[in-house]
């Protein structure tokens, strides 16, 4: 198992913690990350490009002119897609451009993630967060001990206080563990794990 120092608000360390290898000391394979992350951000794309089909545009159905002996092509009404302000034929519609992959990639991607951070020296275990109110100024000079900027950190259970106070500061995300995903650890630098959430992040991958 690895073991991980354990650092207080202060950034000083006060214990130590093993971290099971099936989690945090896994190969990482860049292409299972790839394959889970682009499964997030095509899940996350709104799809919402629209036209307005002949049903859909304002106008009359009466038919324009009569069908023969004018000399004209044949015209039906005013919304015909060959005039103007007339309907679109095959334009885009509203669509969904979310899959899946299975269950056991992101689970491995998951671990992949978590392994990476550990590997880059970039995750810390920080025994607890708690701010006596919500303070913006207050969060950032605790992050300031730590020496980090762009940062994902991870809580157990809401904390209202650590979540609107860190709300404002640009770089910063704080996620509770139940929502930890491949997507948000690999575009932020650190990852601070509360020392409560690692249970329950083990207990969601081991079981």
């Amino acid at each position: 198992m690895a073991v991980v120092n354990v650092l207080n608000s202060k950034a000083e360390k006060i214990s130590e913690i093993d971290l099971s290898d099936e989690i945090f000391n896994v190969p990482v394979k860049s292409s299972v990350l790839h394959e889970v992350v682009k499964m997030q951000r095509a899940g996350k794309r709104s799809g919402s490009a629209s036209v307005k089909r002949r049903s859909d545009v304002r106008g009359s159905g009466r038919k324009l002119f009569r069908q023969k002996g004018t000399g004209r092509a044949r015209r039906g009404n005013i919304k015909d897609p060959l005039l103007r302000g007339g309907g679109v034929v095959f334009g885009p519609e509203p669509k969904s451009y979310a899959y899946k992959v299975p269950k056991k990639v992101k689970r491995q991607a998951l671990k992949m993630a978590l392994s990476s951070k550990l590997q880059e020296n970039s995750l810390v275990v920080v025994d607890k967060l708690e701010l006596e109110e919500i303070k913006t100024q207050r969060f950032t000079e605790v992050l300031d001990a730590f020496s980090v900027k762009n940062v994902l950190i991870i809580t157990k259970e809401k904390n209202e206080k650590l979540e609107l106070s860190s709300r404002n500061v640009p770089g910063i995300k704080v996620l509770r563990s139940e929502g930890l995903n491949v997507y948000d650890i690999l575009k932020y630098k650190s990852l601070i794990l509360l020392e409560s959430s690692i249970e329950s992040i083990e207990g969601r991958l081991l079981s």
